[in-house]
């Protein structure tokens, strides 16, 4: 019993104190936990998080092993900027613990259970890198589920969900970089070079000692490269070719399923902003990158690798000790603030132009800008964002609304959300609320036919993301090239788009207040859906998980003006 009440004890210390820290950062930064708590109201359990994995193999080391020199780090304007507490939370390193990749992965190979092992080694080349190259050198199994990777009793279990981690990044070649060859999860790593040999990329020249400091501590040689910092780096996962299948089954082709690089390409920012400018934003002043000491260096590009998926740190927030996540709800609650900034203040703008008003009709054009280098929204198929326009008269009376949104997700008026096999077409004009502009993915099969199934995705039915600035349609890439009805659009043009909306008022007195919001969903409504029809256990968890978090859209811009008669 004494033992029992110790244990008890250190875990309600343990709280206690992560429950500390977390509350001096939410007050920092507020809304956080708001936006994470569950139906019921209640904010989610806090939690420390677990080590960092220092596990080894010939070629990788946990990034606990570079963390333990790499933390305590700060700039010249004195913030903290140590790579590990940036990483820990971010996608990147929680690219295995990704509880919707694994629901996903599991009802793909469900589907195609032939496909398994394939589609399986596709999945765990960018989300288990380090197990999974380690296994490819040994001729070991690829596999993720049953007693593969993901599995706790696999010996590279600890190395595979460290993610993308650190070792990885910064031992991939400058081989086939930007070139079709090095897409789809193909880096080059050398596998020649010994353990205690392995090279290690960074941008910053390395002198003797602190080459022998840091081959001394983590077995790996600093070694300075520029490709480190090349967009193309970031293009060897994020540039994302998958099989699909007829209807027999027989794989026949290759579908373009992420292609930020591509469409980076094609965008003004190609001559002079690479990702990691957006991504990686730089550190106010040099930084001594070790505690082992050094010469403070810049540019330092602080690891935040911060991206669009909001709604990911939101159910982190809530079920990362489950997943048995590195990052604590410090962490978490950091990285969730990190995503709404890029989202809210870097990503997108909207205006108004050519309000009128004459015979009860009040007509406006909507101007909605990327700001993105890169499509918008980009990446995984089941992102998208909206227009969500209303109109009220002098009482406050909605007169007019369009885009509106369901607790689960959904968006009023969208003809997929409401029917699977159908589609919000693209518009130039909006006259009724069941017309809404949806920026967005819609995959076909083979034979025309709306599909969400990955592996069935022949192509794009629809593709009216908001183009990067700079974009040609014309010039770029065909698998970036947006679809036949945006393409046909005059006011859809690289860097915006402009639409005309026209509202009956009828009897209604105004002044009138126009609103239009531009929304934005990680996970749209049928893309977590169709989980429904696959019994698997990863597929149940993940409904159980985002039962508890409302998956309501991020704000990404907004304006709002009184019209008068």
């Amino acid at each position: 019993m004494p033992s029992n009440n110790r244990g008890t004890s250190l875990r309600i210390t343990g709280l206690v104190l992560a429950g500390l820290v977390l509350l001096a950062t939410s007050a920092l930064l507020p809304g956080a936990l708001a936006q994470a708590q569950g139906d019921d109201g209640a904010a989610p359990a806090l939690f420390p998080g677990n080590p960092l994995p220092n596990d080894r193999d010939a070629f990788f080391a946990g990034s606990g092993a570079c963390a333990s020199c790499h933390s305590q780090l700060t700039d010249a304007a004195g913030n903290d900027v140590s790579i590990g507490h940036y990483w820990r939370a971010t996608m990147m390193a929680n690219a295995a613990r990704d509880p919707y990749w694994q629901a996903s992965v599991s009802i793909e190979t469900a589907n195609l259970p032939q496909y398994t092992e394939v589609i399986e080694d596709k999945c765990a080349l960018c989300h288990t890198p380090l197990a999974h190259f380690s296994a490819v050198q040994a001729g070991a199994s690829t596999r993720l589920f049953e007693d593969g990777f993901l599995s706790a009793e696999h010996a590279a279990h600890a190395l595979a969900m460290d993610g993308n981690s650190c070792t990885l990044c910064h031992q991939i070649e400058d081989v086939a970089f930007g070139e079709p060859e090095g897409f789809s999860g193909r880096y080059t790593i050398d596998a020649t070079l010994p353990a205690g040999e392995r090279l290690n990329y960074s941008r910053f020249a390395v002198s003797e000692q602190g080459a022998a400091i840091m081959r001394g501590a983590s077995g790996f040689i600093p070694t300075q490269a520029t490709h480190i910092g090349q967009a193309e780096m970031c293009a060897t996962c994020h540039t994302l070719y998958t099989p699909y299948v007829d209807d027999t089954a027989a794989i026949v082709g290759e579908f373009p399923e992420q292609t930020p690089y591509l469409e980076w390409l094609g965008s003004a920012y190609a001559d002079n902003t690479p990702c990691q400018s957006c991504h990686m934003p730089q550190a106010e002043g040099a930084v001594v990158t070790s505690i082992t000491g050094g010469d403070p260096r810049e540019p330092f590009f602080k690891h935040t690798f911060v991206g669009g998926n909001a709604y990911m740190m939101d159910l982190f927030l809530a079920h990362g000790a489950e997943m048995g996540a590195t990052a604590s709800s410090e962490h978490f609650t950091f990285t969730r603030e990190q995503t709404l900034a890029q989202l809210q203040e870097r990503a997108a703008a909207v205006s108004l132009e050519n309000v009128g008003y004459a015979n009860a009709t009040l007509a406006f054009n909507v101007v909605v800008e990327n700001r993105a280098g890169h499509k918008l929204p980009t990446g995984f198929p089941s992102r998208r964002a909206w227009l969500h326009i209303t109109v009220r008269d002098s009482a406050g009376n909605t007169v007019f609304e369009s885009g509106g949104y369901t607790d689960d997700g959904r968006i009023i008026g969208d003809d997929h959300d409401a029917d699977p096999a159908r589609f919000e077409p693209h518009h130039t004009v909006i006259l009724s609320p069941d017309d809404v502009q949806i920026y967005q993915t819609i995959m076909g099969d083979v034979n025309g036919e709306v599909t969400s199934i990955l592996l069935r995705g022949a192509g794009y039915l629809k593709d009216n993301r908001l183009l990067p600035a700079g974009f040609d349609a014309d010039a770029a890439h065909p698998d970036v090239r947006p679809s036949d009805a945006a393409l046909a659009d005059a006011n859809f043009t690289g860097g915006s788009d402009r639409l005309m909306v026209s509202v009956n008022t009828g009897a209604a007195e105004g002044p009138f207040e126009v609103s239009v919001e531009l929304l934005y969903q990680a996970l749209s409504y049928r893309w977590i859906e169709k989980l429904r029809g696959f019994d698997t256990a990863e597929s149940a968890r993940f409904l159980g998980y985002q039962e508890t978090v409302s998956n309501v859209p991020v704000v990404m811009a907004s304006v709002t003006e009184s019209i008068s008669p």
